[in-house]
């Protein structure tokens, strides 16, 4: 045993890289080892020369691995020092360009819808894209009969054959959420409701999927000298300058009175420009909330009243960043999307004092 421990020993001490010093384990305590092959005469020997020759042969079998662990560990140190003198990094050179993404400017333009209204006290609020059928129509007084309700403006969801029960849409407008929020928190409320909206349409101003933002304020004695009043205050500070608004007399199932709303602006080369000249331009419906639909939303009509009024997202980035079809929001075209989107930290933001 002694000749077995200098012999590997000292070979372990002479080894020169982690493959010789495998070779060795494998040759002292593999399975076909000395230092194995000893530990399996044990049984042949009587039981006095088993207690001499068994902790003999485990204290080299002991003294040999440690040997390899720590010789294992001397030579990944001389590695690592050898890699540390060879190899070397100049941290003075500049990095890697690396390609960021922008923000989009219907996310751009929703911050900053948002943070305009709630300057003005509005809260936000959403709900489901799929509504149930009272929601979407029956709550806002949309008879059955009206064509916002045919299959060739709103999505229906199919339904199990058997189940009798009105389909669910993708919701035409945000203004279900304006029912929710009534129907939790009740009178006053002042609220607007960002969201996708679905209808069957498609060409330059108009996809089946947009964005959309609605308003809803309701008190004892609000009137459309406050709709008008909010509006005014939005467009000028969305737009940058003084926007004059004209009211027209229109008609929605919802609103009554009704009207459209159009802002003062001028057309120079093709473009638009807001707040200037002799033009109008039509931008949004509004009016004083429905008797009906505050009911439905348990509102007392008789003592409360409200305004309402919806604009889609998309069309404001369009007016106010010059973006001329709707269709290329949704194309993915990076090119376009480097061109029209925003840097996160660079971006026209009314409540951190960035004009655009």
């Amino acid at each position: 045993m002694e000749e077995l421990r200098q012999k590997y020993i000292a070979a372990i001490a002479a080894a020169a890289d982690e493959g010789a010093l495998e070779s060795l384990r494998v040759q002292a305590v593999g399975k076909k080892g000395e230092v194995s092959l000893k530990m399996r005469e044990l049984g042949k020997m009587s039981p006095e020369e088993r207690q001499v020759a068994g902790p003999a042969l485990n204290a080299l079998k002991e003294e040999i691995n440690s040997a390899l662990a720590a010789k294992k560990a001397a030579l990944a140190d001389v590695a690592l020092e050898e890699r540390l003198r060879a190899e070397w990094l100049d941290v003075t050179l500049p990095a890697r360009t690396r390609r960021v993404g922008s923000i989009h400017p219907v996310s751009q333009v929703t911050e900053e819808v948002t943070a305009i209204f709630a300057d003005m006290g509005f809260g936000v609020a959403e709900g489901p894209q799929v509504e149930d059928d009272w929601h979407n129509f029956d709550a806002l007084n949309i008879p059955g009969h009206h064509p916002a309700r045919a299959e060739m403006d709103t999505f229906y969801m199919a339904r199990a054959e058997g189940d009798n029960r009105p389909p669910h849409v993708l919701r035409t407008h945000t203004s279900p959420v304006q029912i929710r929020s009534m129907m939790k928190h009740g009178a006053p409320l002042r609220i607007i409701c960002p969201g996708r909206v679905y209808r069957c349409d498609y060409d330059q101003t108009h996809t089946p999927m947009f964005h959309q933002v609605e308003g809803l304020a309701i008190g004892r004695d609000i009137s459309m000298a406050n709709l008008k009043w909010v509006l005014e205050e939005f467009f000028s500070a969305f737009f940058g300058t003084h926007v004059e608004t004209r009211f027209r007399a229109s008609h929605f199932p919802f609103t009554e009175p009704s009207a459209e709303v159009d802002i003062r602006c001028s057309w120079e080369g093709g473009t638009v420009k807001v707040g200037e000249g002799d033009d109008w331009l039509e931008v949004l419906g509004s009016g004083m909330v429905h008797p009906k639909v505050l009911t439905a939303g348990n509102i007392d009509p008789l003592a409360w009243q409200g305004f309402a009024f919806g604009i889609g997202i998309d069309r404001l980035a369009m007016l106010k960043y010059g973006i001329p079809d709707l269709r290329a929001f949704f194309d993915s075209d990076l090119r376009w999307l480097r061109h029209y989107g925003f840097a996160s930290l660079d971006v026209p933001s009314i409540h951190a004092g960035i004009s655009a």
